[in-house]
């Protein structure tokens, strides 16, 4: 089975280079990713993972909750053609490097593709989330230590 560390990186590649959709097989043990940001799923054949795949499932309802209530946010994504900055993996969304730091990027920030917007801390890692396109963050749609999901909308971009 993977490592959490084995699987980011794996994310990462597949995100840097021109490959749509990638599957892993190993030890019963299967993963798939795919680039147009659907759900990354993991599928396993031995039983003591089931209940550790249950409890992700569990908590989609949790992110639903927020989605729905951020609705009118994406809606207005929709209609103003703006580039929705989304999570990579679950974890806790923090706007600077340190509690004393200015945040990375507030409303009104221009970007570009390699800027770094915030970061997802996940296990004890702190990820760097990139703006992955050129423009202006329009709206900061998560708090400082909220606990984020898998593709849940962080900014907002109105892009160039």
């Amino acid at each position: 089975m993977l490592k959490i560390e084995e699987i980011h990186e794996l994310i990462k590649l597949i995100d840097d280079s021109t490959i749509d959709e990638f599957t892993y097989e190993n030890e019963g043990a299967k993963i798939k990713l795919k680039k147009n940001k659907e759900v990354v799923q993991q599928v396993a054949a031995p039983a003591p993972v089931a209940p550790v795949q249950a409890a992700p499932a569990q908590q989609a309802p949790k992110a639903q909750a927020p989605a729905q209530t951020e609705a009118p946010a994406q809606e207005a994504a929709a209609s103003e053609n703006l580039h929705k900055i989304t999570s990579p993996m679950v974890g806790t969304f923090y706007a600077s490097s340190s509690p004393e730091a200015d945040p990375y990027v507030t409303a009104g920030s221009k970007v570009k593709e390699n800027t770094v917007v915030c970061i997802v801390e996940a296990m004890k890692l702190f990820n760097e989330i990139e703006a992955e396109v050129k423009g202006e963050i329009v709206e900061v749609l998560a708090e400082n230590g909220q606990l984020v999901e898998f593709g849940q909308p962080l900014f907002l971009v109105k892009a160039e």
